[in-house]
């Protein structure tokens, strides 16, 4: 299964010290892409995690379920790329790591986080309006 409906995509390179001893991809990595293409995305519509620390409020990993398809391997350039909904209080963040060269899905995973805000999961009209500001055709 491939995202194709997806709101962001962000292009990433494999770094030797990544790989483990067979010279692919340690699983644990894959968690690190996934994370920084979240935050590249939620900065490229101004969401700043630290601004909204300030303000009480810290957008949290929930839940993780990751499927491991192919295995990348050392200099292996790829894709990350995300769509994003909203069910009740939870944002889910479908994500897939494709690599450029194959075509092939390395991950796919689904991400669910939610809004603390003063500590407390709740709803948070602000991350809505500011996702609906910035991509309205989305949202």
């Amino acid at each position: 299964m491939s995202l194709t409906n997806y709101v962001y995509e962000l292009p990433m390179k494999v770094r030797d010290y990544e790989c483990d001893i067979q010279g692919v991809v340690n699983n644990a990595n894959y968690q690190h892409y996934l994370e920084h293409a979240r935050h590249e995305f939620l900065l490229s519509v101004g969401i700043s995690f630290a601004d909204y620390h300030e303000k009480g409020i810290d957008f949290i990993v929930y839940r993780i379920e990751i499927d491991y398809k192919t295995p990348l391997r050392s200099r292996d350039e790829f894709l990350v790329r995300i769509h994003l909904k909203k069910d009740g209080i939870r944002w889910i963040f479908e994500q897939e790591i494709v690599n450029k060269a194959t075509g092939k899905t390395c991950v796919m995973a689904k991400v669910v986080c939610v809004a603390l805000v003063n500590g407390r999961p709740k709803d948070c009209p602000e991350l809505m309006e500011q996702l609906h500001e910035r991509l309205p055709e989305y949202f």
